[in-house]
């Protein structure tokens, strides 16, 4: 046989029935006459010392299989070690399928042509009796005539048997025990050079613990799940979003009818038109000094930054506090005292570094007619940039106002009546026609309560508001403006302020002695005398003195005056042409 092959008794590896029937007539039919001769184990008792006689004669053309292995000849199954892993219990060794050609077939032990696998560790089956001519000497036979196999040796404890096949073929003899060249056998192995024997095959590398890592397929799901996750949370968080707005998706959800937006400007004379023309030159005013603070408004006068307003506002600060100026962009700046009279109750303050100022249009007091339309502007309780409207509810109201310290600072306004709503803050704030044009400025109101209420003074307005005429206003201004100071008009005499008739009566002299007429002032050039009761201005009637100051202040220094005199029960007429005073 060839080189690296076992060379002892060969087992019927392939089932060819002619070959079968070949070593079976050789068996049967011995030279002699007798029986055949019968293959025994190597070393077994009674074995000849000559060569076993082979179960087939030589093939001088070495023809498979019993010749060289050839790519026409089926190989045997080549016999591997069986690893034991670590924790002691033998790992079966892989065997081709039941089904598939030429594999081994499970069945028990010493069934007829069919490999039957040993466990390993498991003592290995008998081998199956062999028909024999005659027993040897010191042989044992049973009663049909077969030669009983050797017993087995005794195995070594420490080391398992590695899984043996049991060969049921008859005529046939189990491979040796001390084949380890043949369990490292490849028939379709290299076959070995002419130099020498093939070398043995290198041992298998079995290893105890888990085989390479195969690629894992979780990473795309794991990447899929997340994406569906985000995606599930978009589509949530939109979905909630809809019916948080939309109250739901039910079907008899309640959608109420709603105008378009509109971007559309408001014509010039409605309310709307004239405060956003307006609100720009319009300013809140905050004063503080001798532990006092006020609040009020103003408006710009002209673009280097005068501003008018009333005296009470900025009275608070003396004559060195504090004033600041906020626009109704927001902006703030300061601002600095230019002139004030409390007889009028009007003030001018000045601010510097303000760009982009809006002076606001002057009108005419003596244009404005009972019932025409007006808007107020200002800052109530400082809520600045408040608009309100009304009418002008009555013309030459005469009003005194102030007076709370000395009663120096007592104000003499022959004021036009607005129904305009007008709060505390108000003060010093514009009254406007239709035109956008100021017509007054804002003074005061006339409350529904005494003054001892909770809320004092400063209760709310019940529709009855006075301004100041522009007329007198822009003459005030420009005089404060100018020279810092501003003219009263008068008539150089003394009231008598504790009479109640009709009229305004002159005093018979001065508290001090001095006289009641002034000597060359204007009455006196007119010929008016001390006890004479004064009933009318320019064919108007007078019914007190007050009301003869505010028609006296409506008018300039220099203008001409008619008076209708009462004197020892005659009205007689006197011209009179006003004088001038200068103001505090």
């Amino acid at each position: 046989m060839d080189d690296g092959k076992h060379t002892g008794p060969r087992a019927a590896w392939w089932n060819r029935a002619g070959a079968r029937r070949r070593a079976e007539a050789a068996s049967a039919t011995p030279a002699d006459g007798g029986p055949g001769p019968v293959d025994a184990e190597p070393g077994a008792p009674g074995a000849g010392a000559g060569q076993p006689r082979p179960l087939h004669e030589p093939d001088e053309y070495s023809t498979p299989p019993y010749g060289g292995p050839g790519p026409w000849a089926p190989a045997p199954p080549v016999q591997r070690p069986v690893p034991t892993p670590a924790h002691g219990t033998p790992v079966p060794p892989a065997y081709p399928p039941h089904d598939a050609p030429g594999g081994p077939q499970t069945a028990a032990p010493g069934a007829p042509g069919i490999h039957s696998t040993v466990p390993p560790g498991a003592p290995a089956p008998a081998a199956p009796p062999v028909p024999a001519e005659a027993p040897a000497a010191g042989q044992q036979t049973d009663g049909a005539g077969f030669t009983a196999a050797p017993a087995p040796a005794p195995a070594v404890p420490a080391q398992p048997a590695p899984p043996q096949t049991a060969f049921a073929q008859p005529g046939a003899q189990p491979p040796p025990a001390t084949g380890a060249q043949w369990l490292q056998y490849d028939p379709w192995g290299a076959p070995a050079d002419s130099g020498g024997a093939r070398p043995p095959a290198a041992p298998l590398d079995y290893q105890d613990g888990p085989g390479p890592r195969r690629s894992s397929s979780r990473g795309p799901l794991v990447a899929g799940a997340v994406l569906l996750a985000l995606v599930s949370g978009v589509i949530g968080g939109g979905i909630g979003s809809y019916t948080e707005r939309n109250g739901g998706f039910g079907t008899d959800r309640v959608e109420l009818d709603q105008a378009p937006r509109e971007d559309r400007d408001r014509a010039p004379d409605s309310v709307a038109g004239i405060a956003a023309r307006a609100l720009p030159g319009v300013v809140t005013l905050h004063v503080g000094g001798g532990g006092e603070q006020g609040t009020g408004t103003g408006f710009v006068l002209d673009k280097q930054g005068h501003i008018l307003t009333n005296n009470h506002v900025i009275d608070p600060a003396g004559g060195s506090g504090p004033i600041s100026v906020t626009f109704s962009s927001g902006e703030t700046a300061a601002a600095t005292l230019v002139g004030k009279d409390s007889g009028y109750d009007l003030a001018v303050v000045k601010v510097t570094g303000v760009s982009g100022l809006t002076p606001l249009p002057l009108g005419n007091s003596e244009n404005v007619r009972v019932g025409d339309p007006v808007v107020a502007i200002g800052a109530p309780f400082d809520l600045q940039n408040t608009v309100t409207s009304g009418i002008i509810s009555a013309k030459e109201r005469p009003i005194t106002a102030g007076g709370e310290k000395d009663g120096s600072d007592v104000s003499y306004v022959d004021a036009l009546q607005t129904d305009a709503p007008i709060n505390p803050g108000n003060s010093g704030g514009p009254l406007m026609d239709s035109q956008g044009r100021v017509i007054g400025i804002n003074s005061a109101i006339r409350a529904a309560d005494s003054g001892n209420g909770p809320e004092g003074s400063q209760s709310g307005s019940i529709g009855l508001g006075f301004a100041i005429p522009v007329n007198q206003g822009k003459r005030v201004a420009e005089e404060l403006i100018n020279t810092g100071r501003a003219t009263h008009p008068v008539i150089g005499v003394s009231l008598d302020m504790r009479y109640n008739g009709e009229g305004a009566r002159v005093s018979s002299k001065n508290s001090d002695g001095s006289p009641a007429v002034v000597p060359g002032g204007p009455s006196a050039k007119a010929g008016i005398r001390p006890g004479d009761v004064i009933t009318k201005v320019d064919g108007q009637k007078v019914n007190g003195g007050e009301e003869l100051i505010v028609k006296i202040r409506a008018h300039r220094p220099g203008d001409e005056l008619e008076l209708t005199v009462l004197r020892d029960g005659r009205n007689i007429t006197k011209k009179l042409t006003l004088g001038s005073a200068t103001g505090d």
